[in-house]
């Protein structure tokens, strides 16, 4: 039960993800992006194979129902796929794949998961809006549009992959 209710909220959010693309354009200096945390939040009993396939298929998902280039977010999502696993040794070490744990904010702290989230994030923005712009605008512009996303997606993400987790956590809890 717990995957189903677990893949119906990752649905759900992408779909979020697509509407806050389609209809909440703030500026050319923000993109509000939460798909990299959710990408790096998928169970870790995925294989990395497993993990950029799903990290494709959300993207080619994402860029179709937002009308954007196809394969623009596909790039920059397995190219986060692609560095979880590094990313979650770099930021939690390695018990969490000694122990197949999920990776959740509750499990692993708030500094530690902001810290994976962020990296994650500076990741998917710095690929997306280079290729994005094909380096045709001035360094600042995509500069300053890197900065201010991440500022305002890392706490997006965060907030985000916590509701991803939340039922599971209480459901799975060995202290009752």
């Amino acid at each position: 039960m717990r995957i189903n209710e677990y893949t119906l909220k990752f649905v759900l959010l992408l779909i979020l993800q697509v509407l806050i693309w389609n209809f909440c354009n703030f500026s050319q200096f923000l993109m509000l992006a939460f798909l990299p945390a959710m990408i790096l939040f998928l169970p870790v009993r995925r294989s990395a194979v497993s993990c950029m396939i799903i990290a494709f298929v959300c993207g080619f998902a994402a860029d179709f129902l937002v009308g954007a280039p196809l394969g623009l977010s596909s790039l920059a999502l397995v190219c986060v796929a692609f560095c979880r696993r590094g990313i979650i040794y770099l930021t939690l070490g390695h018990e969490v794949f000694a122990r197949a744990e999920d990776f959740s904010p509750a499990r692993q702290g708030v500094s530690k998961t902001i810290l994976s989230i962020t990296l994650a994030t500076a990741l998917f923005l710095l690929i997306y809006i280079s290729v994005d712009s094909a380096f045709t605008r001035p360094l600042w512009i995509d500069a300053l549009k890197w900065a201010l996303s991440l500022l305002l997606s890392t706490p997006l993400g965060y907030y985000c992959t916590h509701l991803l987790y939340t039922d599971n956590l209480r459901s799975s809890s060995k202290w009752r």
